[in-house]
């Protein structure tokens, strides 16, 4: 593949013999250690005592994948593995899974399948068993929409998948690229399989271009990579741990036999790849190997590195090789992979570790004759020049593939300079929990780890689940403290948890006077420009109506009703201007008395100037009016108030079910206050001199109305619910008159709450200097979310957060991205939560419901529980979510046709086939069931790329088709005439029965015309 640009290596994972992760793998290497150990006991033996071995490897998370522990346990463990890798890939690069990703997975047997028995077969085998279904799989638990497919070339297959890869990002079938490699050695069949093959070291060890070369060791595990091409990670801001500059793949055509490796053949690969690379072989200082350690195998390819790339390089500078299969043993179809993960590590960190098990050249190869040195000692990279290094693998079917790695030489992004908040999130409450852990231990770790990249890092470059967590932390010692805090479940300053539920509009709610507190705005007039931008503007507009500096009175104090409304005003507009920075955008806003002037030019029924002018005409207005009124609020309902007025006092507010704001002359206001508490009533005087929302105004009537004349409302941009009328009012209508009003009649914000509930709002938002809102919010609305924004005396961006914090944990993301900065920092991956999954090991079923129980309608949440349970194999019901969609639980077609067909039964119900596609959770079919209607929200259907105009010819056909159909001709006469060649089960098959479309003579073969021997063939 000749390669138009160069492609980044961005993410790296990998799961092998003593190195469950990338870090651990490095560290394994540099310390020379050998992974290759004594079989485990419950593990099989090829023959040599020997292999290189994952621990635990039947376990698995489920969950995550949206995979039940039914099915789970039917799954080849080299698909779940690949799972793992693939989320592990995806998060080491800070890239979120989705989109045209493609993945592309070396893999060559499935061992899996052969510890399976009759009595293991089930609806899931098919998918469970197949090789296809590696790659395929990964693509349909992330939602990936690029290429998927499994590359089988031999042990040169994950390379290839590699090379395969790039060519798709280079083609723009895809903009991300998993590649890499699976095997996993699982049954007794593939181990003697190995022994009868003849490659095996005797003595369990792969010795590389040593004299004691006798073979290989077997080995397992994976490796993955995730590519994309250089000018887009460099874009994006991603890691580069290293370049692929070129790569090419051959075969030798045949040679002294099927599996006996090819000199010309692989020199010819190495010229190839070298050539598309752009790069001159004498620059490369190294070269990871295919290197089994086999005698034949070995000089052949030490005699292509030396014809290409180092013969007549001066005696210091030899090409330097080795091979990670001494290390941890030959991973076959995954062995590209894992040495192309140890050149890009090595080119990473400038630094190459020792090829083992190495002492005396092997006569057979001529080190110093081909300029090559065997790198036996772990050392830094050779200087001068660039890292250059090359990755080797071949299949034993002659595929041979060689890839071209560089150091990228790319600007790395500058340490951060705003922390912003740590954001995790886990499917389960437990993994939370770890993920906090392995989250302090890398901060404790590491000194010099960027906070703010890293925080960012969590914020915006990890994919959010259900339970989370968000911590507001200033320095590494609160950090350290506060990850500490969550891990052990206790709470800590900063700390916000919560579990996510789905959110519905967001309303923006602005209280009356009241909310005030000295200095109330200076912190974020130094913090925040967005805020301080808003305030200016404000201050700009209110300039011809009002007498006193405002932005100076904000960071001070104030007291008079013409200076506390208008510097409010700007607050809450700025705060509103604040939110909407961090993403929050409000469906609805709605306003207290004076707040819904802010919320008027929140919503745009009003020009910032015409808000400004409001809010300032309406509090002179104050300031003219004798100070003979009061206020006091009243815990009671509406209608127990009205039983106790008096003349002179009206119901000024009616805040919530059991509050209310009584207003009235002075001395009315004292006898009411005085009669409440002889009554056991605890009432609160409002520190007011005004007596708005009450008869008292009226003289202001005129006046007002002749100030705002001028006004021009207009449409608003969102829903703007009035309290003065209890519901939506268009914004045009907000005109002088509707000002008047607003002084003067009670204030409806138990009504305009509870319209806006009915318009679908569950998350409502203070915007004030200090809440005075959400208790009433709370009481009306029940289970909505309610927040403030800042408090009395907590007044900076911290704050804020903390109430952003508040939305994040129940379901409502803000833009994270928009508050710190700093590069992504290399992070701890997902804690999977796993647990053992095997054939034959799947949990009991739970227990049917009785039958009374079964029937009982107000039970349904539990039947549909207790069934579900039944049907994915959990161990109770207690286990199963009941808000999380059937398919994340693991719920495939045929599972909830076996779940409705239970339902039915238990219930009688006339449950359509549909049902859990209609009502897909187990609350929402159970609400089904109690005889609730659930809507269901519409899926959107993407669109397909288009293809390119380069047109490609088919010159050549053949084929062997059922009815005796034996070329292409054959193959049009049977459609033509419409044949049907469905037939019997052929009795030259040796089991079976039924029908099916056949092709005949299924045994019959030439094979001497391929130079095959009657035995093999």
């Amino acid at each position: 593949m000749g390669f138009s640009e160069d492609v980044a290596v961005v993410g790296m994972s990998c799961r092998l013999p003593g190195a469950p992760d990338p870090d651990s793998f490095w560290r394994l290497l540099r310390a020379g250690a050998e992974a290759v150990t004594p079989v485990p006991p419950d593990r099989v033996d090829a023959g040599t005592g020997r292999g290189g071995f994952l621990d635990r490897v039947g376990d698995f998370d489920p969950a995550f994948f949206g995979i039940s522990p039914r099915e789970a346990a039917e799954v080849d463990p080299q698909q779940r593995l690949v799972l793992e890798l693939a989320w592990e890939a995806f998060e080491d690069a800070g890239v979120l899974p989705g989109g045209d990703a493609g993945v592309f997975i070396g893999a060559i047997r499935e061992d899996y399948a052969d510890l399976r028995g009759p009595d293991d077969l089930s609806a899931h085998s098919m998918t469970a068993s197949q090789r296809g279904m590696i790659a395929n799989r990964v693509s349909y638990a992330l939602g990936l929409r690029g290429p998927s497919f499994v590359v089988d070339a031999a042990q040169a297959s994950s390379l290839v998948a590699v090379h395969t890869a790039c060519a798709g990002l280079l083609r723009e079938e895809c903009s991300v690229a998993l590649a890499g490699g699976v095997n996993l050695n699982l049954s007794a069949r593939s181990a003697v399989t190995a022994v009868k093959f003849g490659g095996l070291s005797p003595d369990g060890r792969c010795h590389v271009f040593d004299a004691r070369a006798n073979g290989y060791v077997r080995g397992e595990g994976g490796a993955l990579v995730l590519l994309k091409r250089l000018a887009d990670a460099e874009a994006d801001g991603d890691p580069v741990h290293c370049v692929i500059r070129g790569s090419a793949v051959t075969n030798d055509g045949g040679g002294a036999g099927l599996t006996v490796p090819v000199r010309a053949a692989q020199a010819r690969v190495l010229r190839l790849a070298y050539r598309r690379a752009g790069v001159d072989p004498a620059d490369v200082r190294y070269v990871e190997l295919h290197g089994t350690g086999t005698r034949v195998g070995d000089p052949v390819e030490a005699a292509a590195l030396g014809e290409v790339l180092g013969v007549g390089r001066p005696a210091d500078r030899p090409l330097l090789v080795g091979s990670v299969k001494t290390n941890i043993g030959h991973l076959e179809g995954a062995a590209g992979a894992a040495g192309l993960l140890k050149a890009v590590l090595a080119v990473k960190h400038g630094e190459l570790p020792a090829s083992l098990n190495y002492e005396t050249p092997n006569p057979e190869i001529p080190l110093d004759a081909l300029g090559i040195c065997v790198q036996d000692r772990t050392g830094p990279w050779p200087q001068p020049g660039p890292r250059l290094a090359g990755v080797s693998s071949f299949g034993m079917g002659g595929t041979n593939c060689h890839v071209v790695l560089a150091e990228w030489t790319g600007d790395r992004r500058s340490a951060g300079t705003a922390a912003g908040p740590w954001v995790l999130s886990a499917r389960t409450a437990q993994a939370l929990r770890d993920q906090a852990t392995r989250l302090r231990e890398r901060v404790e770790a590491d000194p010099g780890l960027d906070l703010a990249g890293a925080a960012r890092t969590t914020a915006t470059a990890r994919s959010t689940f259900e339970h989370r967590a968000v911590l507001i932390a200033p320095d590494r010692d609160r950090v350290r403290a506060g990850l500490a805090a969550l891990a052990a479940d206790l709470p800590f300053p900063g700390l916000v948890r919560g579990t996510a539920r789905r959110p519905g509009g967001v309303a923006f709610v602005f209280p009356g006077q009241g909310t005030q507190w000295p200095a109330m705005a200076a912190e974020l007039l130094d913090t925040s420009p967005v805020f301080a931008d808003r305030m200016r503007e404000c201050a700009e507009a209110l300039a011809p109506h009002i007498d006193f500096p405002l932005l100076d009175v904000a960071r001070g104090d104030a007291h008079e009703v013409d200076v506390v409304q208008p510097v409010l005003f700007a607050i809450m507009v700025s705060l509103a201007a604040l939110w909407r920075s961090l993403g929050v955008e409000p469906d609805a806003v709605v306003g207290h008395s004076q707040g819904e002037v802010a919320a008027a030019c929140v919503a745009g029924a009003l020009s910032l100037d015409d808000a400004a002018k409001v809010a300032a005409v309406r509090s002179r207005a104050f300031r003219d009016m004798p100070g003979v009124g009061a206020m006091a609020a009243v815990p009671l309902p509406e209608r127990d108030v009205a039983t106790r007025l008096t003349d002179g006092l009206w119901i000024a507010a009616v805040n919530g079910p059991a509050s209310t704001v009584v207003v009235g002359e002075a001395a009315a206001v004292r006898g009411f206050t005085e009669s409440c508490e002889r009554d056991g009533v605890r009432v609160r005087r409002v520190h007011v001199s005004t007596a708005s929302h009450s008869p008292l105004v009226e003289p202001l009537r005129e006046q007002l109305l002749a100030d705002l004349g001028d006004i021009a409302p207009r449409a608003a941009d969102v829903t703007f619910v009035s309290t003065v009328t209890g519901g939506p009012v268009p914004g045009a209508d907000l005109d002088a008159s509707y000002w008047y009003r607003n002084l003067r009649q009670r204030v409806e914000f138990e009504e305009a709450t509870r319209s806006l509930t009915a318009l679908g709002c569950d998350v409502f938002i203070e915007s004030s200097p200090h809440p005075v809102l959400t208790g009433p919010v709370q009481q009306i609305a029940g289970d909505a979310l309610v927040v403030g924004t800042l408090r009395r005396d907590e007044g900076g961006l911290d704050q804020v957060l903390t109430s952003a914090a508040q939305l994040h944990v129940h379901g409502l993301r803000p833009a994270w991205e928009r508050v710190s900065d700093g590069p992504r920092a290399h992070l701890p991956t997902y804690p999977f939560q796993r647990q053992r999954h095997w054939l034959g090991e799947q949990a009991p079923e739970p227990e049917a419901p009785e039958p009374e129980a079964r029937r009982a309608p107000g039970d349904a949440l539990g039947l549909v529980r207790a069934h579900l349970a039944a049907v994915l194999g959990h161990p109770s019901p207690d286990t199963v979510p009941v808000d999380l969609p059937f398919r994340e639980l693991g719920v495939d077609s045929h599972l909830a046709v076996e779940l409705r067909n239970r339902l039915v039964g238990a219930t009688g119900a006339a449950l359509p086939v549909t049902a859990l596609f209609d009502h897909p959770t187990c609350a929402d079919l159970a609400d089904h069931l109690n005889g609730d209607r659930v809507a269901n929200a519409p899926v959107a259907l993407s669109g397909s790329d288009g293809d390119d105009d380069d047109p490609v010819v088919v010159v050549g056909m053949a084929c062997r088709f059922p009815g005796g159909v034996a070329s292409p001709e054959d193959l049009w006469d049977l459609v033509s005439e419409g044949r049907d060649v469905i037939s019997g089960f052929p009795a030259d098959r040796g089991w079976g029965s039924g029908f099916g479309g056949f092709v005949d003579d299924v045994a019959g073969f030439d094979a001497g015309f391929f130079g095959i021997s009657p035995r093999e063939a």
